[in-house]
């Protein structure tokens, strides 16, 4: 009997590379720019989903595959490590990339018999705004302001909402994951808390030969290292993501599901002892993203200075609805507390 397909979008990408290898009883096809680094086996197609012309291909792919499900996860989080600095580029590839990737769904339902049965996209708790009052349930309002990534996440989100119900017979699935951890994991608050100069400058190339680490930096003020976090792991989000897959579709259109790491949110000054980092404390916010825009101007640190109001802010989410979906299976697919997510996040770093 033949393994149903699946499509990958942003294949290469980090939660792609942790996503492949337990995908061993489906027929993956992968998409992204560049092909993904693994053993795996898989059918890849380079598209830039950021060009118009994207739709059609992506259209005639499913057309000809059939595939069972498609997995969205292409989306440009980090522009000094992809290379996407122009924030207009990075808004084709993750807001109309996504918008395009749904019309070729609907398209490819259309004109199927057996079509696509299950949409899967990762979202993003930074939706949500990076200072809640209270944590946020997968009704609350979106409150995403000054951070490309996030703004690109909320309206993604929103895309897929609107078109949901034009997908004719596909069960659709929003996750909204708090910030991945994990050793593979590199993002610009993993890099904060780690202190990685990870800008592409000779500076920064300097610094990381030399291994030395830039001090994590907050505002003056005891509600910043009150501020609580939540975590989860990337394998945990992966297995998340095949455990959808494995079960029958939803009768209802539409499942959004918080996903963050099982136990207690840690406070920041709690994350800065795990991560045995040095912290500097700065007269305000303003101040910070003065700093982090200097950083961020001679190539010595990727954290870009529109993400201040995430790393000073506090944002929980509650995540009953995910534990009532995976039932007897909590445990099994979000294996990981918050607090061990992210000390996992430092097994492969070196401090000095």
């Amino acid at each position: 009997m033949a393994k149903p397909v699946v499509v990958v979008t942003g294949v290469s990408g980090n939660l792609g590379s942790r996503l492949l290898p337990l995908l061993r009883s489906f027929s993956v096809i992968g998409v992204d720019v560049a092909p993904p680094r693994t053993d795996s086996e898989l059918q890849f197609e380079s598209l830039d989903l950021g060009h118009e012309s994207s739709t059609r291909k992506l259209y005639e792919l499913l057309r000809d595959t059939h595939p069972f499900a498609v997995v969205h996860l292409a989306f440009v989080i980090d522009p000094v490590r992809t290379g996407v600095l122009d924030v207009e580029r990075m808004w084709q590839i993750n807001v109309a990339g996504t918008a395009r990737v749904m019309e070729a769904v609907t398209e490819a339902n259309r004109t199927a018999e057996d079509g696509i049965k299950q949409f899967i996209f990762p979202s993003s708790v930074s939706v949500y705004g990076p200072d809640l009052p209270a944590p946020a349930t997968e009704e609350s309002a979106f409150g995403a302001h000054t951070l490309p990534y996030a703004i690109h996440k909320k309206e993604s989100d929103e895309v897929v909402q609107q078109r949901c119900t034009a997908l004719r017979g596909c069960s659709v699935y929003i996750l909204r994951p708090h910030i991945f951890a994990g050793a593979s994991v590199e993002n610009y608050l993993m890099g904060a808390f780690r202190g990685t100069p990870n800008g592409k400058g000779p500076r920064a190339e300097k610094m990381r030969n030399e291994g030395k680490r830039l001090p994590c930096m907050l505002p003056r003020g005891q509600q910043y290292l009150d501020n609580k976090i939540q975590f989860i792991h990337v394998d945990d989000m992966a297995r998340l993501i095949r455990h959808i897959l494995q079960r029958e579709p939803e009768t209802q259109r539409l499942t959004i599901l918080n996903v963050a790491g099982r136990g207690e949110p840690l406070t920041f000054a709690k994350c800065i002892e795990m991560a045995r980092a040095k912290l500097v404390r700065v007269p305000g916010k303003w101040m910070m993203r003065q700093v982090l825009a200097f950083l961020w101007k001679h190539q010595i640190s990727a954290i870009p200075p529109q993400a201040v109001p995430y790393m000073t802010g506090q944002y929980v989410m509650n995540t009953d609805r995910l534990r009532r979906f995976l039932g007897p299976e909590y445990e099994h697919v979000i294996r990981y507390t918050v607090s061990d997510a992210f000390a996992d996040s430092f097994k492969t770093t070196t401090t000095t």
